[in-house]
């Protein structure tokens, strides 16, 4: 059972006393701290070293995927679900996770629900993933929602590999170009101008400005660093703030062709959250809010949030829908012939299916077409300044030969 520090007072002198009682619950805690004449004034839950520190350890989906899968195997063949825990821990090779679920399974021994078990661990379980545990609990579906909760969290894998593959690759080639260019300037561009600087030479326009750049850089060269470094501090203070998502993710969502494929993402794990909360059984308005708060970009989260605000004051789903604009006009049709058909579940799983192929299109073509625009990049901006230092060479020595 868990542990509890409680402060409470006393009824007949009111002396204030404070200690340690082991109890099922707070609530149970409570009741007996008024039989001995105590009332309860706070009471929280003692966390050990072990468990602060395994609450603190994050756990990706790669290694919840083939744990959900194999748990719902295990439950399925008839295995007890505390032995489903203790073998699912042991072959854990995260040593967070394996200690993230052998605290699960002693709760779960000590009179907890799984999903309560499960709850005080969000950096290993997200709310989605307790709200769907809870519903097969609930219902006495465990074996389905796991199965359910396995195919969902291997499609996030998929999503979130999706994003990377299109975010990742211009990222380095740019920030590798950004960092050549800066080397040729600072270090191999004053080599030729000192150079040119002997022959007493007329220079091209070009071959000036590109000395003039470089003489720039090197007299700002640490400012320029520095400049940097604090720049991508600052934004990412700022990305962490709830104006600042809002901002980057709306910009994100604005460039033409980024823009696009970042949309069909949102929408294909939209799709995805809802269809797999609604067909476990998970309320409308629940599913919403766990649906925003796992949309993976603040605009869309916002909009569903509206949307969820609509619904609750009696609103259809379609039309929240339609009025925040982010949404293409194909998946407020379908949804609106899922919401007229009593099928939302299963229309928003077509939906899903569609679009996750779509944004794997998308990103492919998005990767077509970055390659060549990098490498015309790379061949104008480098080729432009080894061209510009190679002229006074080539007319130097056109002069020579005449």
């Amino acid at each position: 059972m868990p542990v509890y520090v409680f402060k409470g007072r006393r009824h007949d002198g009111g002396m204030v006393i404070s200690g340690e009682r082991t109890a099922a619950s707070k609530q149970a805690l409570a009741a007996l701290l008024r039989g001995e004449n105590v009332l309860p004034v706070e009471i929280d839950e003692k966390r050990d070293a072990a468990r602060s520190s395994a609450a603190t350890g994050r756990v990706g989906a790669r290694e919840l995927a083939p744990f959900t899968k194999q748990f719902s195997v295990m439950l399925d063949a008839g295995l007890p679900l505390i032995q489903c825990l203790e073998l699912l821990a042991e072959q854990q090779e995260s040593p967070a996770f394996r200690t993230v679920l052998n605290q699960v399974r002693e709760d779960v021994e000590a009179g907890m629900t799984l999903a309560d078990a499960m709850k005080r661990h969000p950096k290993a379980f997200s709310s989605l993933f307790v709200n769907m545990i809870a519903a097969g609990e609930a219902g006495g579906v465990l074996d389905l929602i796991l199965r359910r909760l396995s195919v969902f969290v291997e499609k996030e894998v998929k999503l979130k590999r999706s994003i990377l593959s299109a975010s990742v690759y211009p990222s380095i080639v740019f920030l590798v170009a950004i960092v050549i260019v800066f080397i040729i300037m600072v270090w191999v561009v004053p080599v030729f101008a000192s150079l040119f600087e002997g022959l007493n030479a007329p220079l091209p326009a070009a071959t000036r400005f590109v000395m003039a750049v470089s003489s720039y850089a090197v007299t700002l060269s640490i400012p320029l660093v520095v400049i940097s470094v604090l720049s991508v501090v600052g934004i990412r203070y700022f990305y962490a703030t709830e104006q600042g998502r809002l901002v980057v993710d709306d910009l994100l969502l604005r460039i033409p062709v980024i823009g696009i494929v970042l949309k069909k993402i949102a929408v294909a794990r939209f799709s995805l959250t809802l269809s797999t909360l609604l067909s476990s059984g998970i309320p409308l308005l629940d599913a919403l809010e766990i649906t925003a708060n796992t949309a993976g970009n603040a605009v869309i989260q916002k909009a569903l949030l509206a949307v969820r605000k609509d619904v609750a004051e009696g609103k259809t789903l379609v039309d929240p829908l339609k009025k925040s604009k982010l949404f293409p006009a194909m998946v407020n049709q379908i949804v609106n012939v899922g919401e007229q058909t009593g099928e939302l579940d299963q229309m928003l799983d077509k939906l899903a299916a569609y679009y996750e192929e779509e944004s794997d299109a998308a990103i492919a073509n998005l990767m077509t077409l970055i390659e060549p625009v990098m490498i015309v990049f790379l061949g104008v901006v480098i080729g432009g300044i080894v061209i510009s230092m190679y002229l006074p060479i080539f007319t130097l020595i056109g002069h020579l030969s005449s």
